[in-house]
């Protein structure tokens, strides 16, 4: 028996529906992400990573959309976007999500964790958990914590002492800690987005910051500023994350996989960005670069102790805070 006209009529027009539908599902769910830096830095290859993993674990079901370079603004308007809905999934440094969490100042205060290790094992503990917590609640799931290597000064000349740095005018992040922590010393802190930081330092508007090694060479400020200052006062701690809304609309099997492609993840780019502070630092080297040693350290300490006691009253009090600098 043979179809009749209106039968292969009908199959006709509703083919290209069809096919459009089945193109949707293979294309998965739109996942908008947003990554201050380019395809060969860190903090894209993760995003790329993860992309690769969920397309052998949830085939066809998510469609990542990687916007690099900044392009969605700097961390504060990217996360921003994150609550407003605009992007689903970002990194993000714990200084950057201050302003929503306060309690996550705990990992920026200066001087507080000797190494990388000893920041992991911390997070990996309660202290983890109970930041989590604090984070979903303010629109931001975090799927785990990364570490962007330590924080250095970075200036135009060897300011290699407190004093050295009093009278100058030093780019901050957005958070009161960090703006406490060099007023403190004597600068003048000023907020500026990371994506502005190589024009107010070339221009003048300050005349030095902080930040780690693989950013310092990510977005060429070796050119604008040769020197870096080990001073190591910070372990810049972020988070893998992607917003609450995206998070409550996904089924429990995609949850699954996206939190355990995210996991794997983030140890990923703990390698990586321990490589590429080594890749960075030879090219700044080539390219004019300079590095200097601290001197007085325990003037940095000294500086760095005013902070613990003024924040402690908002971070679970002094006695918590030195229990985890003496932690294992």
């Amino acid at each position: 028996m043979f179809p009749s006209r209106r039968m292969v009529g009908a199959g006709l027009l509703a083919a290209p529906a069809l096919l459009s539908a089945r193109m949707a599902h293979a294309a998965g769910r739109p996942v908008t992400v947003a990554s201050l830096f380019g395809e060969d830095k860190p903090e894209t290859k993760i995003w790329r990573r993860i992309a690769e993993t969920l397309n052998r674990t949830a085939p066809g079901r998510f469609d990542l959309r990687i916007v690099g370079n900044a392009a969605l603004g700097g961390e504060k308007e990217v996360a921003e976007g994150m609550r407003l809905g605009s992007v689903q999934a970002s990194l993000s440094t714990i200084s950057a999500l201050s302003g929503w969490v306060p309690e996550g100042q705990l990992l920026d205060l200066p001087f507080l964790f000797r190494d990388r290790g000893h920041l992991g094992r911390v997070l990996a503990g309660p202290l983890g958990d109970e930041l989590k917590g604090k984070y979903e609640a303010q629109g931001f799931v975090v799927l785990g914590f990364i570490n962007y290597g330590a924080r250095h000064l970075l200036a135009k000349e060897p300011l290699t002492t407190p004093a050295a740095i009093r009278g100058k005018r030093i780019r901050v992040i957005q958070s009161p800690l960090h703006t406490e922590l060099w007023s403190g010393l004597g600068a003048h802190p000023t907020p500026i987005p990371i994506p502005e930081t190589y024009n107010a330092l070339r221009t003048g508007v300050v005349d030095c910051m902080d930040l780690t090694k693989s950013a310092y060479v990510g977005f060429k400020l070796h050119e604008v500023v040769p020197w870096l200052i080990e001073t190591g006062h910070i372990w810049a701690s972020g988070v893998i994350m992607v917003s609450a809304a995206f998070w409550k609309g996904l089924s429990a099997e995609d949850k699954a996989a996206f939190a355990a492609a995210a996991a794997e993840a983030a140890g990923y780019f703990d390698a990586l960005i321990v490589a590429d502070e080594e890749a960075s630092m030879a090219r700044a080297a080539a390219e004019g670069g300079k590095v200097a040693q601290t001197e007085d350290r325990p003037a940095w300490e000294a500086g760095a102790r005013k902070v613990w006691v003024s924040f402690a009253p908002r971070l679970g009090g002094l006695p918590r805070i030195e229990a985890i600098a003496a932690s294992a």
